[in-house]
């Protein structure tokens, strides 16, 4: 496996809200280079970021993604500079589009031509970030006169895409793309697809990331809270044809019937849940991370009772890379 390995916060809704910060001492103490601070229905990401450096050494820290249509780039440049100056500590930021649920029922925004909101707060981003003024006047993006009082943290930038449109822009904006929970076939296509889009934009191809769920030596419990977590995407654009062409049709159908939850649940098969995670044994978990062809695995650890925190997955992992 040649792919460099960062931790994810998995934020299971299963589980303790504050495990995470085990998971991130954890993950600082075995000398994972980055941690990956996402943002659901508890901490906000910022929030964490900061209690997370208060437990960590170094470990770099990248909240996100986070979703445009509710944090505007002023919101976003200033959270992370104060993170930055704040911690001491080297800081990235992911931003993405979310789902409508999040961006229209959580927050009541209207999510409003995402493609669009996510290149053009990539682009006003950047030059927040590197300290510049910003002067823009975009379809979806307005920013004037603003500029950071705090120094400049330069931060790189990744963009989490799935769509065409949003691999575009992470072809023209990001310094990293990520994809979330997909299988490695589609990982491929769409680090192909960034490459492509790059050439015809003129720009080098950034490095692509995949967060991936893992489980070593993991049993029940990881494989039913990886299928918990993929039910809310089986009906998604773009992740519905995923698993429609992974050979579970039926199921995607079931879930665009809006089925009751707890029978859309019992009908994910295992090899869905399989598809889109690593889970078992050392060997088997090092042949999937290895059947993505991306230059990043971001590690969403497992955390149940059998393995708490997931530090026997997180320390079987670092074993394999080597101090």
């Amino acid at each position: 496996m040649n792919a460099k390995l960062t931790v994810s916060l998995g934020l299971w809704q299963d589980r303790p809200a504050r495990e995470a910060l085990e998971t991130a001492a954890l993950a600082d103490e075995l000398r994972f280079p980055e941690l990956w601070i996402g943002e659901m229905a508890t901490y906000d990401a910022f929030a964490l970021a900061v209690a997370v450096a208060a437990r960590t050494s170094s470990i770099m820290l990248t909240p996100g993604p986070l979703p445009v249509a509710v944090r505007d780039p002023m919101m976003i440049a200033m959270a992370v500079a104060s993170l930055a100056d704040l911690t001491g500590r080297v800081a990235g930021v992911a931003i993405g589009t979310s789902s409508p649920h999040v961006v229209e029922r959580w927050h009541g925004r209207e999510r409003r031509d995402p493609p669009t909101a996510l290149a053009e707060s990539a682009e006003v981003l950047r030059h927040l970030l590197a300290g510049e003024r910003a002067g823009f006047e975009g379809r979806t993006v307005r920013v004037q006169d603003y500029r950071l009082r705090l120094p400049a943290p330069r931060t790189p930038i990744t963009i989490a895409a799935f769509g065409a449109a949003a691999v575009r822009a992470a072809a023209r904006h990001a310094d990293r793309m990520v994809v979330s929970l997909v299988t490695a076939d589609s990982a491929g296509r769409l680090a192909a697809r960034l490459r492509s889009e790059s050439d015809a934009a003129g720009t080098s191809a950034p490095p692509v990331a995949a967060w991936v769920p893992v489980a070593v030596d993991g049993g029940v419990q990881a494989r039913e809270q990886v299928r918990r977590a993929v039910v809310g995407y089986l009906a998604a654009p773009g992740y519905a044809q995923m698993f429609e062409e992974a050979g579970f049709g039926e199921v995607v159908a079931l879930a665009r019937s809006r089925p009751h939850p707890s029978e859309l649940l019992a009908a994910v098969p295992d090899e869905l849940v399989h598809a889109v995670a690593a889970l078992g044994g050392p060997e088997e978990v090092a042949a999937r991370l290895a059947s993505y062809a991306v230059d990043e695995i971001a590690v969403l650890p497992c955390c149940t009772d059998e393995d708490p925190a997931g530090e026997h997955t997180l320390r079987t992992l670092a074993a394999w890379t080597g101090p």
